[in-house]
């Protein structure tokens, strides 16, 4: 199940070993195959890559142009290396689709979106445990925050334009 702030989403990507992404609109490949599948993709066509959490910013970043998904995999919703990485994608500047993958949980949504992220995938697993109405009622319990994330203001953002604001009257 692929869910995104409006709730269930259709997913577009094709997974791919890498070899094979000629004739795929949008393949999705594991990183170990992105090598190939960059050097055999069709002009136009778009590529994105499933990424171990453990994997290094710098390991990535000279490719980031060339990428239109990056799905950062969860191997377990304890291992919060992914919000790191999503954080330090978007940092060094990646604008395409960004995808955490694996057995998040509930609690964890808002915090996957304000860390960068546009889409969680589920496995069906736990898309059965916990379904799509849970999720996007786990995003209204989440007010406003003191960190500055993507997506929105924090508190201390808001106060200090309420006391730059001339008071009416």
């Amino acid at each position: 199940m692929l869910l995104d702030r409006n709730g269930i989403a259709p997913d577009p990507w094709t997974h791919s070993d890498g070899a094979a992404v000629g004739n795929i609109a949008q393949a999705l490949v594991p990183w170990q195959a992105l090598p190939e599948a960059l050097a055999c993709r069709a002009p136009g066509q778009q590529l994105g890559v499933v990424l171990p959490n453990d994997l290094g910013l710098a390991e990535i970043e000279a490719i980031l142009p060339e990428l239109s998904l990056i799905a950062v995999g969860f191997p377990a919703f304890s291992d919060g290396r992914g919000f790191s990485l999503a954080r330090q994608l978007r940092r060094a500047g990646f604008t395409g689709r960004l995808r955490a993958s694996g057995p998040l949980i509930v609690d964890q949504f808002a915090y996957a979106l304000f860390c960068g992220f546009d889409e969680v995938e589920l496995p069906a697993a736990n898309a059965g445990r916990q379904p799509a109405e849970q999720w996007q009622q786990a995003l209204r319990q989440i007010g406003p925050r003191y960190q500055r994330g993507y997506g929105g203001g924090n508190i201390l953002d808001q106060r200090r334009a309420a006391r730059l604001t001339p008071a009416a009257g």
